[in-house]
């Protein structure tokens, strides 16, 4: 059995498998036809607006909504090529989250470095929460 870790390393470990992109890059990407997902919880979703066209996908449902071969899939989860963007509210639990759907094979899956925060910094797009 190998000794524990704490989450520090563990967050690294997961991010060495996959190129993390900025707020940017992951702006471009989605204008290409990534899908954006945004796993934050209500409260922040309501707090600070959300982003165009991002997919809200509860942080517990994320793997039942994006795996091609579930059940309970989203329409847009149509293959395990899809490129996916994990959303967080700061850029920490979308690295767990894309490494998860890594697991299950979505290849192509990455996070937002610095999460919704560092996306409204840059001045991108964001509309409030509906009500």
């Amino acid at each position: 059995m190998s000794a524990p870790i704490g989450i520090d390393e563990l967050l690294e470990r997961v991010r060495a498998g996959y190129t993390r992109l900025d707020a940017r890059e992951a702006y471009a990407a989605s204008r290409a036809g990534a899908v954006l997902v945004d796993i934050r919880y209500q409260a922040l979703r309501e707090r600070d607006g959300l982003i165009p066209g991002a997919l809200v996908v509860e942080r517990n449902e994320l793997e039942w909504r994006l795996d091609p071969r579930g059940s309970h899939r989203l329409p847009e989860a149509t293959s395990h090529d899809l490129r996916v963007v994990v959303i967080c509210n700061e850029g920490y639990a979308s690295s767990l989250a894309a490494a998860s759907l890594h697991a299950l094979g979505l290849h192509r899956a990455t996070d937002l470095t610095g999460g919704f925060q560092a996306w409204k910094s840059a001045g991108l797009p964001i509309s409030p929460a509906r009500a």
